[in-house]
């Protein structure tokens, strides 16, 4: 009756540290969050906003975010912020999404911007070859576990 315990108490120490260390260990080597100052001198000539909301479908209290959402022909930034978590990756899409289901659907038509590094006023340089006129729609996904995060309409 004593082993069987032992190992149960022990399994469950061992899957809450991995749980822990997933959901902190991004959270601890985040880069200091820019200033808002340095968010916009980074962007630049602003061509589209958004607003990034919490109260989207598939958003929830470990997926989500909230802010507005800065486009320019160089850079996307979101002055505001987003549930930590792991390997975050910004998308462009011509529909907006706001679903798991959908991403996965539309994945074919969408673009890969770059990775997010932070959770507060972050900042994704746009590769010269993406142009965000020609789409409508930033996301947010967690491409470690195939997680919708957030999501705003820019136009």
């Amino acid at each position: 009756m004593k082993r069987p315990l032992l190992i149960a108490t022990h399994a469950l120490a061992v899957a809450i540290g991995f749980i822990g260390a997933v959901y902190l260990l991004p959270i601890l080597i985040a880069p200091d969050a820019p200033s808002t100052e340095q968010l916009r001198e980074r962007v630049g000539a602003t061509l589209f906003t958004g607003q990034v909301r919490r109260d989207l479908e598939d958003s929830d209290a470990l997926h989500w975010g909230e802010g507005t959402l800065l486009v320019s022909a160089k850079a996307i930034a979101l002055e505001g912020s987003i549930a930590p978590g792991p390997d975050y990756r910004l998308y462009l899409s011509p529909d907006f999404i706001e679903t798991e289901a959908d991403f996965k659907r539309l994945k074919p038509t969408l673009v890969q911007v770059g990775r997010i590094h932070g959770f507060d006023n972050f900042i994704v340089d746009i590769p010269p070859h993406i142009d965000p006129a020609r789409y409508t729609t930033a996301i947010v996904w967690c491409e470690s576990f195939g997680q919708f995060i957030t999501a705003a309409k820019y136009q």
